[in-house]
Order: structure tokens, then sequence, then C-alpha cells
């Protein structure tokens, strides 16, 4: 795989191609990085970035992790205090979970974004920055909560890390593409320049297929599961012998998750998927892409109950070192 294919591996969304291409050319060196308000434990969408993190790390970037501890109180997330301290156990998981010590930095929101030059500028952004044009940026606000000011004031720090931070790439998931769009178009007004972003996709709800896995709603999955949490979370997914599921009853579009989870989180972490079945349904069999697994699931080769052990296995397998991490902090 050349640096541009794995550099945008299972990316969603590429902005742009040509910039990214020019990175890809020459990366040592270059600087991407992701923001993670810190919020607990982390889960599988935490992880889906971080899977994006450690393949630019293999294509020899330097990674910068934003513990945004501001964004988190902005977010009504505790004191800060409370906030640092379960940024410092995100910071445990994500080494446990894969990232090189040595190529990552973390970064604490606090440490620049309280600083005279940083103020000025977001101030400068507000003037800039019309308030419609910065409520489409915000962050989807949970339930029936009333939006406030902090929330508005939110995407447009996100735009102005991207500058502070000395990064050449932006990474996050597709839900983050409207604060690096209005990064995009804000930056220039202070003489910064844009730089590139990475998309990755949204896993959709593992139990109906439907909208996006959350730890807020629905079954997600994270770093405290057990393999028998495991288990009977895939156990009850939703899976389909298809790529592409029917919409339900009422007309909402649906994804196959446990596909989703093969292709985005474990096929990038293992070199093959090995299926362990009795030899009287077919014997054990070995993927090496992840295409050929969702033939195979889709034509009947492979049932879903199979694909459904076979993914708790190896997301018990990716987790398991996460998970012991946090056992051994809160010992």
């Amino acid at each position: 795989m050349d640096t541009y294919d794995l550099i945008t591996r299972n990316a969603e969304e590429v902005v742009t191609d040509e910039e990214v291409e020019a990175l890809a050319a020459d990366p040592d060196e270059k600087r991407a990085y992701v923001g993670y308000e810190p919020s607990g434990v982390l889960h599988l969408g935490h992880l889906l970035t971080a899977n994006k993190l450690i393949d630019l790390q293999d294509a020899g970037f330097e990674i910068v992790v934003l513990l945004a501890d501001v964004h988190a109180y902005l977010n009504g997330k505790g004191t800060f205090e409370e906030i640092r301290e379960t940024a410092e156990q995100m910071r445990e998981q994500f080494l446990a979970y894969g990232l090189d010590e040595s190529q990552t930095e973390f970064v604490y929101g606090s440490s620049y974004q309280m600083d005279e030059e940083y103020v000025l500028d977001l101030h400068a952004i507000e003037l800039e920055t019309s308030l419609n044009r910065a409520q489409r940026a915000m962050a989807e606000i949970q339930g029936d909560e009333t939006a406030k000011v902090s929330h508005v004031v939110y995407p447009l720090m996100q735009a102005l890390d991207i500058e502070y931070l000395d990064v050449d790439l932006a990474v996050g998931g597709l839900d983050q593409r409207k604060v690096h769009m209005l990064a995009r178009e804000e930056l220039p007004s202070l003489d910064y320049e844009v730089r590139p972003c990475l998309h990755t996709p949204i896993i959709a709800d593992l139990t109906s297929g439907e909208g996006k896995m959350s730890s807020s709603s629905g079954t997600t999955i994270s770093m405290e599961d057990t393999r028998d949490d495991l288990e009977e979370k895939i156990n009850a997914a939703f899976c389909p012998p298809t790529r592409d599921p029917e919409p339900d009853d009422d007309g909402n579009e649906r994804e196959n998750p446990v596909l989703e989870l093969f292709q985005y989180h474990v096929f990038p972490r293992f070199e093959s998927v090995t299926v362990e079945r009795p030899d009287e349904y077919g014997g054990d069999v070995t993927y090496e892409e992840y295409e050929i697994l969702a033939e195979d699931l889709e034509s009947g080769e492979l049932h879903p109950a199979d694909a459904k052990g076979t993914l708790t296995a190896y997301l018990d397998e990716l987790i398991s070192p996460g998970r012991e991490r946090l056992d051994e902090l809160r010992a």
C-alpha cells in the first residue's frame, strides 16, 4: 500500500485530494491532529479515529492528540480538575490501544487557549463569523438542551486550534466536517493557512443499523467491556446477509454495523482474520481482505453467527490492553 492509500484508507472524505497528495509525497515530520473532549472511557467512536492516527504514524506523521479540557468545560462536563483526571485516563487508554508514544504529543487545550494571543485571535474570528454560521458548525445539542453561548464559541475554538497546534492535517469523524470547513473559510481572515482534513465514517447503531453508534443512546462498545459484554452486544447486533440493508418500516436508512466494524476496526489492525468453524460447517477460513469476507457473508458462505463470533474475538483482542490499563488505574 503506497503512502497516499495508507493515509486515506477508510476515509469517508478527503479535503482536498491535491493537498493530501502533497503531504503523502513528503510525510516525514508532518503533523496530524485529532481533538477529543475528555468524557470518560474510550469507545469505538474514539477508536475509529485512533485507527486513522495509527495509519498516519505508519506513514511517517507525528501525531498530536488534543485533550480538549477547555472545550469540555464549555460543554458542562465538570470542573477542570475532574476533566483533567479523565483526560489522563484517556491518554493511557490511547497508548494502550496502540498509539506510539514516541510519535505522539498529548496537549491540554488549557496550555495555550487562555493565552492573550489565542484569545485575541478568537475574538477576531468572532468578529468575522456570523451567528448562523457558527450555529451550523456547532455540535448537535442533546435532547431538549438549550443552546448556550459557549456552544457557539466551541467550534470557533476548534477552528483556531488547527493553527495553534501547528499541524499539517486535521482528522475527525464526519460529524466534524462543518468545523473543518469553518476553519478553511475563516483562518485566512487572520492570515493563517488552511489545512487539509480527513473525515472518518460514522458507524451505525449496533442494534438497529440506523443513525450513529453513540455512548449517549443505544448500544456502544467501549474499552471497559469484558469479553462477555462484547459477546452479548455483538450477538444482539443487526447483521443481515448484505452490505446494503433495506430501510426499516419507517423508511430509515440502515447499514450493517457488523460489517462496518470488520471494515473500520478489525481489518486495519490485523493482517488477516480467521473464522473458526467446525468441519461440518466448512472448517476454518482465513480472510486477508475485508471485501472477500463481505462477499462471503452476502453469498451465504459465511453465516452471520460465525461473523459475529469472529468479530467478538478480534474486538476483544483490540481493546483488552486498554481494559487492563483502566483496571490498573482504578486499583
